[in-house]
């Protein structure tokens, strides 16, 4: 029985049920290219270093001209330039009977307002006020703060288009989101059956493993 919920996880669910239980109830792992993920890694872990205050100025020098863009680009951003609170920062919280929680990139604050920041060095979701990061990190943070905060928001920093995309919590979108949250957990704690959901098998890892 799984006791704790990942944005990752219930976005595998919804995406199909069977991959789901392949990955996190199986624990099969299908080898895929890491090439993709490369430059994201990379930003990340130099921004993390620089919000800690690690000097990072040889760091900067191994990043390839691309890379150097996108790091750039993220510096000017002017949520990046907030005052620092957290950064690759493991939240949880209970909601229902269920746990949830994740890594966070980044919290930062104005006084008493605070970001969650998301990087992407790709594109952000197609509907983020609704994505499982923004459903589960949002009343995680409320939680973590018991509320001490004017305002909490969750920024999308989308590197490639250099916008921003900003979601407020408000108490309309904390309801919304701990009814949400408790529907998916409920479906996974009593799915039997995992069915496969063939919209996505083309494009699944596990594909040739469902085929069998």
């Amino acid at each position: 029985m799984l006791n704790n919920y990942s944005p990752n996880m219930l976005k595998t669910y919804q995406t199909c049920p069977k991959k789901f239980y392949y990955r996190y109830i199986e624990g099969v792992n299908v080898p895929v290219s890491v090439t993709p993920f490369e430059k994201g890694k990379k930003i990340h872990a130099l921004a993390n270093y620089f919000l800690q205050g690690v000097n990072i100025s040889r760091i900067e020098t191994a990043l390839t001209d691309v890379e150097q863009e996108v790091w750039q680009t993220l510096l000017a951003n002017p949520f990046f330039q907030k005052d620092y609170f957290k950064s690759e920062y493991q939240l949880s919280c209970k909601i229902g009977e269920y746990w949830v929680g994740g890594r966070i990139d980044a919290v930062v604050t104005t006084g008493d307002e605070y970001f969650i920041l998301d990087y992407k060095t790709g594109s952000i979701p197609k509907n983020p006020e609704y994505d499982y990061q923004t459903m589960v990190y949002l009343p995680a943070l409320d939680r973590f703060l018991k509320g001490n905060y004017s305002s909490l928001s969750f920024v999308y920093i989308n590197l490639k288009e250099k916008k921003n995309h900003v979601i407020q919590f408000t108490p309309q979108l904390k309801s919304e989101y701990e009814k949400r949250i408790i529907d998916i957990c409920s479906q996974i704690s009593n799915d039997t059956m995992y069915q496969i959901n063939a919209n996505s098998c083309s494009r699944c890892e596990y594909n040739k493993i469902c085929a069998q």
